[in-house]
């Protein structure tokens, strides 16, 4: 009865999964549990909440899967040295970090005891474990493969075929060539400084036209075979000691750009500095090259397979405005992304190629839902509640106690039509970046002016940023131009013109949404929560943003409890307890 352990550590959003007999039982975030975003270095307290949830000791477990493999590609690093002559100080990092990950079974021993990791360590090339993130949990028997991302074990892309239980690479890009990194270089120039900060671009460029799009060709070329590269004159994170940091911190990357980019676009913004129309331009040329670059790179492998379904990863495949147009600009018909397709979901990945690949395994397990992490009990609500009465009390907060759940659905329903700002907590929390349900802040979309009052009472971040449609999954047909299934909030498709001035909540300026569908089997509480909006309504959808406020999504109640107290919200369901702000 083989356990698996997988970890991405050392690395943005360290993460561990446990999978047993092939079968996904547990998968979390580091950040969930520190509440310090994006973390890296060694997901400890993501690997124990895995361990408690299969119920079994780290003794237990056979193998421990990590995505990466630092001696991959040694000879072209060697070659790269020898030829480019880097900064010094930027190869001892790189050899540095290689270091925590062949020393990982210490690490193991100072968090859990000596010898208590006993069975073995696996190391899982970086570009391979994303891809069998995707394939390996689709529901797909064979498919084109796709991961792009910034960099790891120094590829930035790897292209193939998934069959059955194995997956075969046909085409790479490496160091110091990056569509990602193409992507956060143009973040920072328009000023968005901090890790994971390129889905603001991405929400930035619908205001915008792309004026630049002739500068975005001078700093990224396509190559025949679905390549590309960077012209280098205008980065420096090939040479130079940029800054970075990855271990037991928030993430943090130096700037990658040289002064040549301003030289090519003008002056780079500021953080404190506005938004005007250039920067808008400058975010929808780079949104488009992307594009152009990834549809490019998917035609070409079509061509090599002549497949039409296609699974993908990586840190671009977050880009949902991209993956939305992947069936129009692309010979791919059906596309499968899981619900973290980043470096998170590097752990499945990893666990996964080791059952599958090295093992042998057979596939009987398909990741359709994204409800992986902690669940908390009525008896844990309670305690939390009752630990934080005396300031519910100072807020005026009544609380209900309804273990009907028709009449509890329907009540929270008649708030989020009245226009409330509701907290919703239940069951297990959300595997990857979105929040799909479980823990999620839920707003009416018919109101203009939802999005105002979300920044106000709750979210404080840039007005340009879309909120997200959770529609039924049987009326996508009615409201949007494509349908598909899309049970991650990965894709965003137009919504009808016809429908626009109905959700103008959750429908950005450019016509689209980022949309979330529901289905009764992958969400029951949530299905029957937005059926009961229809009833009130007549409308089978609601606005759905993370549970948090400028911090990780909320896992525990006690962090709901706090984020509701601290905030403006009016309604914090939380398990079968219905609290509320009391009118003056």
């Amino acid at each position: 009865m083989t356990w698996i352990l997988g970890i991405n550590a050392y690395h943005g959003d360290s993460s561990a999964c446990l999978i047993h007999q092939g079968k996904l039982i547990a998968a979390a975030e580091e950040e969930r549990f520190n509440r310090l975003k994006h973390w890296s270095g060694f997901p400890a307290d993501a690997i124990r909440f895995c361990l408690k949830a299969g119920g079994i000791s780290l003794e237990e477990v056979e193998h421990v899967a990590l995505n990466r493999k630092p001696w991959t590609q040694i000879g072209r690093k060697l070659w790269f040295a020898l030829t480019s002559r880097p900064d010094k100080a930027l190869v001892g990092k790189r050899v540095s970090n290689a270091q925590h990950w062949l020393f990982i079974r210490k690490q193991f021993d100072q968090v859990f005891g000596k010898g208590s990791l006993r069975g073995k360590v696996r190391f899982i090339e970086h570009h391979r474990a994303h891809l069998a993130s995707s394939f390996f949990v689709s529901p797909m028997e064979t498919a084109a493969v796709l991961s792009v991302d910034g960099f790891g074990d120094f590829s930035s892309a790897a292209w193939g075929v998934g069959e059955g239980n194995r997956l075969k690479i046909l085409g790479r890009v490496f160091f110091p060539h990056s569509l990602g990194l193409f992507y956060l270089a143009l973040t920072q120039f328009l000023g968005f400084l901090n890790y994971g900060d390129e889905y603001k671009v991405m929400g930035l460029a619908a205001y915008g036209k792309p004026a630049y799009l002739s500068e975005m060709g001078e700093l990224l070329q396509l190559l025949p075979q679905g390549g590309y590269q960077l012209n280098l004159r205008y980065f420096c994170h090939h040479l130079n000691n940029f800054g970075y940091k990855w271990n037991n911190t928030i993430p943090e990357v130096g700037q990658v750009y040289n002064q040549n980019l301003a030289q090519l676009l003008g002056p780079a913004r500021s953080p404190d500095e506005p938004i005007t129309e250039r920067h808008q331009d400058i975010a929808s040329s780079l949104q488009e090259m992307f594009e152009k670059a990834l549809f490019h790179i998917l035609r070409h492998l079509h061509q090599q397979t002549r497949l039409s379904n296609l699974c993908l990863a990586g840190g671009c495949g977050m880009n949902s405005v991209a993956n939305g147009k992947i069936t129009e600009q692309t010979p791919f018909q059906h596309i499968y992304i899981q619900s973290a397709p980043g470096d998170a979901g590097g752990a499945v990945g990893a666990a996964f190629s080791v059952w599958h690949e090295l093992l042998g395994k057979s596939r009987d397990f398909v990741m359709d839902h994204a409800f992986w992490g902690p669940n908390y009990l009525n008896g844990d609500i309670e305690a939390a509640i009752a630990a934080r009465q005396p300031d519910l009390e100072r807020e005026n907060c009544a609380c209900e106690l309804i273990l009907q759940e028709d009449l509890l659905l329907h009540r929270t329903a008649e708030a989020i039509a009245a226009g409330k700002v509701v907290g919703f907590f239940h069951d297990r929390m959300e595997w990857g970046p979105r929040a799909l349900g479980n823990r999620s802040i839920l707003c009416d979309p018919r109101r203009a002016d939802m999005k105002n009052i979300l920044n106000l009472k709750i979210k404080r971040r840039e007005s340009f940023r879309p909120f997200a449609p959770s529609i039924l999954r049987e009326a996508v047909k009615d409201y949007f131009e494509r349908e598909d299934d899309v049970p991650f909030m990965l894709q965003v498709f137009k919504v009808r013109p016809e429908k626009r001035g109905l959700i103008p909540a959750v429908t950005h300026v450019d016509g689209s949404g980022r949309l979330q569908t529901v289905s009764l089997h992958e969400n029951p509480r949530y299905y029957r929560l937005i059926q009961a909006f229809q009833e009130v309504t007549g409308l089978p959808i609601v606005l759905n943003t993370s549970f948090n406020e400028n911090e990780p999504v909320v896992n525990r109640p006690e962090e709901a409890l706090d984020c509701f107290l601290r905030t403006k919200m009016d309604i914090l369901v939380l398990g079968n307890c219905f609290l509320s702000r009391e009118q003056d």
